[in-house]
């Protein structure tokens, strides 16, 4: 369990409708386009990897407002945050709060996909997911992406974050959706880049598969 880790520092969705992506730039500077690492990332990206099963729904180990698909050997496990006043501070980052977090562990990597979601039917996809990534301080290099999934608009983000305590910098990647119910961000972290590349197809397959749950 990894929710003691503070927020800066934690380490570390086959597709259902077409995949399409615009560009555009956000008012603080952040471009959409390549990322940081001149595009080795989203090279890196275009794999999705083979599917294990679902989560979302009830009985697969987080229930949420979407439904996508988890790779092969990744397992789903419930946060529930309001249990426990400590944790519910390091589990929120900006608009939005942990919900589920899907363990790479069993599946040979060291990293997780973790579910955020937030209050209020307000406000776009855009707005909730540069809420989430502007509320890490250590957060630099940030490019933003639009594309719609089946009849979901999904909005992505690729940025780098740096670890004070390992001094060097890694990359991360998010992306979120909205719901009647609220905007849901899903997150990839990792140990380091080289662990985060590795687990970018786990993270394509829930991007491309995500709906209404």
């Amino acid at each position: 369990m990894v929710g003691r880790t503070v927020r800066g520092l934690v380490p570390v969705l086959l597709v259902a409708g077409a995949l399409t992506g615009c560009s555009s730039e956000s008012g603080d500077g952040a471009k959409a386009g390549p990322g940081p690492d001149g595009g080795a990332t989203e090279r890196a990206a275009g794999k999705t990897a083979a599917r294990g099963g679902t989560v979302g729904g009830a009985g697969s180990g987080c229930e949420l407002r979407v439904t996508f698909d988890v790779a092969k050997g990744w397992k789903a496990k419930a946060v529930a945050p309001e249990t426990d006043p400590e944790f519910a501070a390091l589990a929120t980052q900006g608009p939005v709060s942990m919900a589920c977090e899907i363990d790479a562990k069993p599946a040979g990597h060291i990293g997780f996909l973790r579910v955020w979601q937030g209050d209020g039917k307000g406000g776009s996809p855009r707005q909730a997911l540069e809420g989430f990534v502007k509320a890490d301080e250590n957060a630099s290099k940030i490019t933003y992406r639009q594309s719609t999934v089946g009849k979901l608009s999904v909005v992505e983000a690729g940025y780098t974050v740096h670890s004070k305590v390992m001094d060097e910098s890694r990359e991360a990647h998010a992306f979120a959706v909205a719901t009647p119910e609220g905007p849901v961000v899903v997150h990839l972290g990792g140990l380091d880049t080289q662990e985060h590349r590795s687990m970018l197809p786990a993270y394509e397959l829930a991007k491309r598969s995500v709906r209404l749950g």
